[in-house]
């Protein structure tokens, strides 16, 4: 009986789609997983509100909410609005203190709302805001991977990041970052599962540890 599966949710990072769990496979016999995706956001929403709508997308009592960068907020802030078993976040940030320095001047300067979003279409600028690389191979790829170019959204989602306000993580979560993140330098993070040799986009290019490692993360 699927009952006794422990329901995991995945929630893909800012612009990605679900594609990106893709090498993740979990025990059937103890695992049932299911995806998330992103919605545009309605005007004026906050963070708040439209994790409450993502909740509502959640079909089973207790799950785990494993979520990558925004969506590691996300899921955070979800864990706010229901029960859940554990909250995973990846390459993400716990607390607004761990954002890195550039995204508070932007905070404070709203030097964000001068990116130039409208160029969603431009596949390396977008791999540059949602995965904080130079993509130069493998752009079909990344072109897979990053399917949400709506340029509102792409704008609700660096604001909702530079100004998110957490102050106290959920007390179930865990949380798993690379030792070579370019967006949230590890630098800033405390009390985390370091992953070595890590980068942000870890979850498409280190899936075998996570492989190895999520069962127990989960089960502890």
């Amino acid at each position: 009986m699927s009952d006794n599966k422990i329901h995991v949710y995945f929630m893909p990072g800012m612009a990605a789609n679900p594609s990106i769990f893709d090498g993740i496979q979990l025990p059937e016999a103890t695992f049932e997983t299911h995806t998330l995706e992103w919605f545009l956001p309605e005007k004026g929403m906050t963070l708040a509100d439209y994790a409450q709508e993502m909740c509502e997308k959640i079909k089973h009592k207790n799950p785990v909410l494993i979520g990558v960068s925004f969506g590691g907020m996300l899921v955070q802030e979800m864990a706010r609005i229901i029960q859940t078993k554990k909250v995973i976040a990846v390459s993400c940030v716990k607390t607004k203190e761990e954002l890195p320095k550039r995204m508070l001047f932007a905070k404070y300067t709203k030097v964000h709302k001068l990116l130039p979003t409208g160029l969603v279409n431009n596949v390396e600028l977008l791999a540059k805001y949602a995965f904080g690389e130079t993509v130069t191979k493998r752009l079909d790829l990344y072109e897979q991977y990053l399917s949400v170019r709506d340029k509102y959204y792409i704008d609700w989602s660096i604001d909702q990041i530079v100004n998110w306000k957490q102050t106290e993580p959920p007390k179930n979560l865990v949380h798993i970052h690379g030792e070579k993140d370019a967006v949230f330098p590890i630098a800033n993070i405390t009390d985390c599962i370091r992953v070595k040799n890590g980068t942000h986009t870890m979850i498409i290019h280190r899936a075998r540890w996570f492989n190895e490692h999520l069962p127990t993360i989960i089960l502890e």
